[in-house]
């Protein structure tokens, strides 16, 4: 008779219950956590393609709004959450800006937060209110040196993208606009299109249908080529202003020690959103662009931006407040 044999069937018995609690993952619902007020364009990205990424994995996904902090009080938040994928930020290019910026290395990309996906990327479009007595960029550049200080542009705060790209116009065509600092992507909208703020630099999403109403005037658009939702509206270098080019991107991040397998479940899962049709006519018809890279290519693209960017910041001795 075996002695050890009712030990070993006890143990094995034992281990049963435990075993059988390994789930696949994803067993409950995820968040995606926004970084930026309600309505802004990040947030109607999210919004838009987080019922089909719930589909696809087979679980509900809920957008949350967490504004604030040049986009770092969101991407805190998700940086201390459990790395088990059930948390994801919708981070954006601020996010990388802030690295730039901040000696806080609570919520670095590719460090405390690791790239899942990248998803859109839109080209800033400098709109001004319709009271600006500017009907095109060459008449705004020559009011601002007419009257310097006098014209106002609104940014996200110190390290925004809207930010940097204000700076840098402002340091090639010479001139000098008043910087009104605004606490999250798309604040600014109620008072610009109040004219209390007078020039902004906003995605064509956001502003196309103000501008088409006559309430906002598009000065050009921040590309290398022009945005089919909004043809009409010419690039800065064919209005004059060669040389500016700056884009609103975003992504899924999660925590950094997110097993490797779940991160490439939530890319595969994403990309199949992106490259469906109905996605894809949405991009053309709303002047973004669609990029599935996975976690290597999109973590790259996030240091080449922090280089991009870095010699602005420099130029413009920006610093974090």
């Amino acid at each position: 008779m075996n002695l050890f044999a009712p030990a070993v069937l006890a143990l094995s018995a034992a281990l049963v219950p435990s075993l059988g609690h390994t789930q696949p993952f994803p067993s409950k619902p995820l968040r995606i956590i926004v970084p930026a007020v309600a309505g802004s364009a990040v947030d109607v990205q999210a919004r838009r393609v987080a019922p089909m990424f719930g589909e696809l994995l087979g679980q509900s996904v809920v957008v949350e709004n967490r504004p604030g902090g040049n986009s770092a009080i969101g991407a805190r938040e998700v940086a201390r959450a459990a790395p088990d994928g059930y948390t994801l930020l919708h981070g954006n290019v601020n996010n990388s800006l802030n690295d730039l910026l901040s000696s806080d290395k609570c919520c670095r990309l590719n460090e405390a937060l690791v790239p899942v996906s990248k998803m859109f990327s839109t080209p800033l479009v400098m709109v001004v209110n319709s009271t600006v007595a500017a009907g095109n960029l060459k008449e705004y550049l020559a009011l601002a040196r007419a009257k310097p200080d006098f014209l106002t542009y609104a940014s996200g705060g110190p390290g925004a993208i809207t930010q940097l790209l204000g700076e840098k116009i402002k340091t090639d065509a010479g001139i000098r606009v008043r910087e009104v600092p605004y606490k999250s992507i798309g604040a600014e909208m109620p008072d610009l299109l109040a004219g209390h703020v007078m020039t902004a630099y906003l995605a064509p999403v956001v502003v196309a249908q103000h501008i088409r109403s006559g309430k906002l005037r598009a000065l050009g658009v921040a590309s290398a080529t022009r945005v089919a939702a909004i043809g009409d509206v010419p690039t800065l270098a064919e209005a004059g202003l060669p040389g500016v080019e700056a884009a609103g991107w975003n992504g899924l991040f999660a925590p950094a020690g997110t097993p490797e397998a779940v991160v490439r479940r939530l890319h595969q899962e994403m990309a199949k959103v992106l490259a469906s049709a109905a996605i894809r006519a949405e991009a053309v018809s709303l002047g973004y662009g669609i990029a599935s890279d996975g976690p290597e290519e999109f973590g790259a693209f996030v240091r080449s931006e922090i280089v991009k960017w870095g010699k602005v910041i420099k130029d413009s001795s920006i610093k974090m407040e």
